[in-house]
Formats: C-alpha cells, sequence, structure tokens
C-alpha cells in the first residue's frame, strides 16, 4: 500500500522508547508510531498534545505512522485527558480557516490546514 500524508493529535507517547500513539484526521483508526526505519537518535519527540503530519501505512491490519514532522507542538495538551474524561468540552487553541460545518462534535483537521480535498483511506479488516 502506498503511504499517504494525513494529520493527526499524539494522543499518548513514550519519550524513551519513542513510540505515539495518533487520533488521526479521517477519524478513522488510531495510528501507531515507532521509529522502525531511522535511528532512534534521528526520530523526533512526540508528546501528548502536538499536533503532526505524517505517512500512514497499513501493515498487518495496523495503522503505522512514518516520517513524522511535528506542526504545533502542545497544540492540544488537553485532549488526552478530555478524551479518557469523556467529555466535550475541548477548546480550541486555533480558530479554523473555514466555517466548521454545524454536523455535531466531529471537527476535521483539514479545517485548520489548506488540505485540498478530502483524502480517504481504505482499511480492511
Amino acid at each position: 500500500m502506498k503511504p499517504q500524508t494525513m494529520f493527526g493529535v499524539v494522543l499518548w507517547s513514550d519519550a524513551a522508547a519513542q513510540k505515539a500513539v495518533i487520533w488521526c484526521e479521517d477519524q478513522g483508526e488510531l495510528a501507531f508510531y515507532t521509529p522502525a526505519d531511522v535511528s532512534v537518535d534521528d526520530a523526533p519527540s512526540l508528546d501528548a498534545g502536538d499536533l503532526i503530519r505524517f505517512d500512514v501505512i497499513l501493515q498487518e491490519n495496523v495503522r503505522k505512522a512514518r516520517n513524522p514532522e511535528v506542526l504545533m507542538p502542545s497544540h492540544s495538551p488537553e485532549l488526552p485527558q478530555k478524551l479518557r474524561s469523556g467529555s466535550s468540552d475541548i477548546p480550541v487553541q486555533n480558530p479554523p480557516k473555514k466555517a466548521a460545518a454545524s454536523t455535531g462534535k466531529v471537527v476535521s483537521l483539514s479545517e485548520y490546514f489548506d488540505t485540498g480535498a478530502p483524502r480517504k483511506i481504505a482499511c480492511s479488516g
């Protein structure tokens, strides 16, 4: 499968092991990051709440994140705790560039960036 570029927010990270779990802009399954293809010294440090851009691939029915790039450190540091507590009162630090659709609580990360047409990723399972 060819990698696709995706935006996401880091929900959990382990700095020592340089692993992370990422909430993806398409609201699909979470993506998992480990610096498998690069030296651990060359891998970026990811923290919970960071807004990142990355390549996503499907490997053995698991979404894997590759080549992460931190766009906004600490963009949503309260997001993991809010998700654990089930709260929907999550403040947005930067308003969307486009008007958000009034379709409920789902907000696409593409509203924050000029990403062009929406992209879909096929998942098997």
